[in-house]
Formats: C-alpha cells, sequence, structure tokens
C-alpha cells in the first residue's frame, strides 16, 4: 500500500516519540510467559482475515474509546501492531497521551510477523 506523504510525515513524528520493539522481542516475551497484552489495531476486516497468535483486537478506530474498559491499568505491559507498524506508532503515542506508560509498538507489523514465520491465527470474529 502506497501511503500519502502527510501520513507518512505524521507516522514518523509518532516513531520518534513511542517505543518500538521487533517481532522477535515479541515471541522472546511470549516464550518467556511473560504477561503482557498483545493488541492488533488494524481494522475488523482485517483481524479477521488472520492475525498474530495471542492477540487481541482493538481497532484503531475505536482504541481511545476503549482501552480503558479493557485494560484500566496504566502500568501494564502493551504491544500494539497493525499493518505495517505506522497505525501502531499512532496509537502508542494517543495510549501515551491518555497515561499508559508500558506501550511499545511492533516495528514491522502483521507483514513483519508473517515474514518472520510467527504464529498466525485464522480469521475469528473481532472481540467486543
Amino acid at each position: 500500500m502506497e501511503h500519502s506523504p502527510g501520513f507518512l510525515a505524521l507516522a514518523s513524528d509518532a516513531r520518534r516519540s513511542v517505543r518500538e520493539c521487533t517481532v522477535a522481542e515479541v515471541r522472546e516475551r511470549q516464550a518467556r510467559g511473560t504477561a503482557f497484552h498483545l493488541l492488533d489495531v488494524r481494522e475488523d476486516r482485517e483481524f479477521v482475515v488472520d492475525h498474530a497468535e495471542g492477540a487481541r483486537h482493538l481497532g484503531r478506530g475505536v482504541l481511545e474509546r476503549d482501552i480503558e474498559k479493557l485494560i484500566p491499568d496504566r502500568d501494564a505491559e502493551i504491544v500494539l501492531y497493525c499493518g505495517g507498524g505506522f497505525r501502531s506508532a499512532l496509537a502508542a503515542e494517543s495510549l501515551g497521551k491518555m497515561g499508559y506508560r508500558n506501550v511499545w509498538s511492533m516495528d514491522g507489523g502483521m507483514r513483519a510477523w508473517r515474514e518472520a514465520g510467527a504464529p498466525v491465527e485464522p480469521g475469528s470474529k473481532v472481540t467486543p
């Protein structure tokens, strides 16, 4: 997908202000049994095709509205991912502004997850 220059500038700015992690780091956390929330912030239609194993869905469009119900603990570790790492960076920036202190954006998103051969779950219902 080719992104517009304005979107890329906005996302690049967000990426400079948020913490990013790699797919390998997320897989290491999973392998160690580290407690964290893996949130897919893609659109509903993307999540139902497939998603990272163990991920829950909270689309970018409703993230700020619903995050406090899903994860009320502002110190909880949260790893966000999207398709390629841009929307998750914007989402991580928003959560930081809302007082969430341990938020990460997974660099490369679902594209990098698939390329790494990480486990993918087939489509399922979107988490209410």
